[in-house]
């Protein structure tokens, strides 16, 4: 089978290497192909020059080469309708379509949706640049901390936690004056800020049955003790178990997954590919966060080497309707991803710094795996940044998580490029 996956980053590279090595992918001899790529996913796939956002391009390409399965990693072609598109044309694909993909690229219709089918989330208030002087006010009486959160995909950096009035007020001015994220943040959200544990929910589902893969924990923000500006991650560590009893795991399929895919499918927007949940726990209680409608990154590049079970036969589970049939196998390890980024991310970054350093064998050590995500090809043949997150390191173990991490940071000392920068916490948490 011809299999093409689409986007260039650490989530993607990390799905082409578990593709490439599953068991199904082998004995069918089946080729993998992706869209541009990069130096780690292209050591995998065949590059192909197109981006992820030429949905009419991809269309076409996957027609005239008899493309078998499609699988959509990033969240952009997902609302633009690619799915709705190949879909039209019998195409195989995995990924819920353009309505289904509204839980992520609007905010309001989540929150609205949430509230509508009682799903445990944080309370709010909508507004847009019509409705500035209803927000002023809003934000001149709330209690502080309050989340502000832009309505459209922002690249994971569209939520902002305004600690004061003051702060409120200059993200208004950058959400409806200065377009700081363009049209994503003419509508926007303010809730309430919530405190307690995140978790990262993987359910892989076709609308109907699901599975939930390991529990993960993110860390969002580019400081140490999760301080400073969101990002789109700086690591993630994987399984989450010193929390996450069976009660709260209980309450998560029934308060939080159970009746998300029950409310898309009620208002035909039936959703099948990978639904993530990102949820906090506040005294052995869920509450969500958001919800995407992808592989979250980099929790992928540290849940996808615990999955024991065929990978590609999950993904085809899904877009074939038979989720119910598939059983999910984990491996008993853990796993700790790194993310190695250029200075001044997530702001103003430099890029085409050299790398040194094994970056290029992505099994150049049995515990440990590293994944591309900024990077690219220079002139001479070497591998230079080409990102504001340029590397996803993960350490993996059979011991413990704390081990997985002393593997993860000792790969970390062995990579060098100017300017690098990385947390120093990531998993620090959870280790025991």
């Amino acid at each position: 089978m011809k299999i093409l996956l689409i986007g260039n980053g650490g989530r993607e590279n990390a799905m082409a290497w578990k593709i490439i090595n599953s068991q199904s992918f082998i004995d069918s001899n089946s080729v993998l192909f992706c869209t541009t790529g990069n130096p780690g996913i292209n050591e995998f796939a065949e590059p192909v020059n197109l981006k992820p956002t030429q949905i009419s391009e991809l269309t076409e390409f996957c027609s005239q080469n008899e493309i078998g399965l499609t699988i959509v990693g990033p969240e952009i072609p997902l609302a633009l309708g690619i799915v709705n598109e190949f879909e039209k044309k019998g195409l195989r694909i995995f990924g819920p379509g353009r309505e289904a993909a509204e839980i992520e690229s609007s905010k309001v219709f989540s929150k609205e949706l949430m509230i509508e089918y009682n799903i445990p989330t944080a309370k709010f208030k909508k507004f847009s640049r019509d409705s500035i002087s209803d927000a002023e006010e809003f934000f001149e009486n709330c209690s502080y901390p309050v989340v502000i959160k832009a309505d459209g995909l922002a690249a994971g950096k569209g939520v902002i936690i305004a600690e004061d009035k003051h702060v409120a007020i200059s993200t208004l001015i950058d959400f409806t004056e200065k377009e700081i994220f363009g049209e994503s943040g003419f509508n926007f959200i303010a809730e309430e800020y919530l405190e307690g544990e995140e978790v990262s929910v993987f359910v892989i589902t076709d609308g109907d049955d699901y599975v939930v893969l390991p529990y993960s924990q993110d860390h969002k923000k580019i400081g140490e003790g999760d301080t400073g500006n969101n990002t789109g991650g700086m690591g993630a560590v994987a399984p989450v178990k010193k929390f996450m009893n069976d009660e709260l795991q209980g309450k998560i399929r029934e308060r939080i997954i159970g009746p998300v895919l029950k409310a898309l499918k009620d208002k035909k927007r039936k959703f099948k590919g990978c639904l993530y949940c990102g949820l906090m726990i506040k005294d052995n209680e869920p509450f969500v966060i958001e919800y995407n409608c992808r592989f979250g990154d980099p929790e992928t590049q540290a849940v996808l080497p615990l999955i024991r079970s065929d990978f590609l036969e999950l993904l085809t589970a899904s877009a074939d309707n038979k989720i119910g049939n598939y059983k999910l196998e984990i491996f008993d390890k853990y796993a700790c991803c790194v993310v190695m980024s250029s200075g001044g991310y997530p702001g103003d970054y430099e890029t085409g710094k050299p790398i040194t350093g094994t970056v290029n064998d992505i099994n150049d050590h049995e515990n440990v795996l590293v994944f591309h995500s900024g990077t690219k090809r220079s002139d001479e043949g070497g591998i230079i940044t080409n990102g504001g997150r340029v590397l996803s390191v993960t350490g993996v173990s059979d011991e413990s998580l704390k081990n997985a991490v002393e593997n993860a940071y000792k790969k970390v000392s062995e990579i060098d490029f100017e300017n690098k920068y990385f947390r120093k916490d990531i998993g620090s948490k959870l280790v025991d």
